[in-house]
């Protein structure tokens, strides 16, 4: 099930949500770039390593390029490939846009921020033994989806169906693709290895959980925003 598009305008441009995909971008170009890249030093010392950020391991001196810390922020706008890329500025292109609309530009990138953080802090309590660099917006954008299935569980996604030899485009309700996405998540993380490499699903499942939780504080925050500013421009107004 592959989301084309969401039948759901927003009434601002999504200025935040085009410069984090512009950055993503912008950071793979220089990835490819680099010489460190095709043997994977980059990752490790951007990405964030589980083992290295709890103390149970330390990098080499040729690799620890800023304190492990940060890599909690570095590692969300590195990806480990094209479609790695693509596929996240998928979902960040179709459901960003209406979070941000609604939380403002400001909260926005608090929240996009925040779900990031989460997202790889799970996925360090899930394997804080892991030695695996792990890059990716996906925990992030999962923070994204939560907050979407929250506000707008009814909005229709046009999705792709790929049926063997055929597909079928569909719409269908935002609850039932996003749903659908957080389940397959939960299944695949008990079916996939954690000594290997791959998709990091515990913070896929992170990020989802803290958006769609995180997502209620904000929108109080928000609603509030919105009466003040309404006060302001007509305080006398019954």
């Amino acid at each position: 099930m592959i989301p084309l598009k969401d039948d759901n305008p927003t009434s601002t441009t999504p200025v935040i949500t085009y410069t984090i995909i512009a950055i993503c971008v912008f950071v793979f170009i220089l990835q490819v770039s680099s010489s460190s890249y095709s043997d994977g030093r980059l990752f490790y010392s951007y990405g964030l390593i589980p083992s290295v950020l709890t103390g149970k391991a330390e990098l080499p001196d040729h690799l620890a390029a800023i304190p492990s810390e940060l890599t909690l922020f570095t590692s969300m706008f590195m990806h480990g490939g094209f479609m790695h890329l693509i596929g996240n500025m998928l979902y960040m292109w179709i459901f960003a846009d209406n979070i941000e609309d609604e939380l403002g530009r400001v909260k926005f990138i608090i929240f996009y921020i925040l779900s990031g953080i989460a997202a790889a802090l799970t996925q360090v309590f899930m394997n804080t033994d892991s030695t695996i660099p792990m890059i990716g917006a996906s925990g992030a954008i999962g923070g994204v989806l939560g907050a979407y299935i929250v506000n707008h569980p009814r909005a229709k996604v046009l999705v792709l169906i790929p049926l063997g030899f055929f597909s079928q485009i569909v719409r269908i309700p935002a609850l039932f693709v996003l749903g659908f996405w957080f389940v397959l998540q939960f299944i695949s993380s008990f079916l996939s290895s954690s000594s290997g490499g791959g998709v990091a699903y515990g913070a896929h499942i992170g990020g989802f959980i803290f958006g769609a939780v995180a997502i209620l504080f904000f929108n109080k925050l928000s609603v509030k925003t919105r009466i003040n500013k309404t006060s302001i421009r007509n305080p006398w107004d019954n």
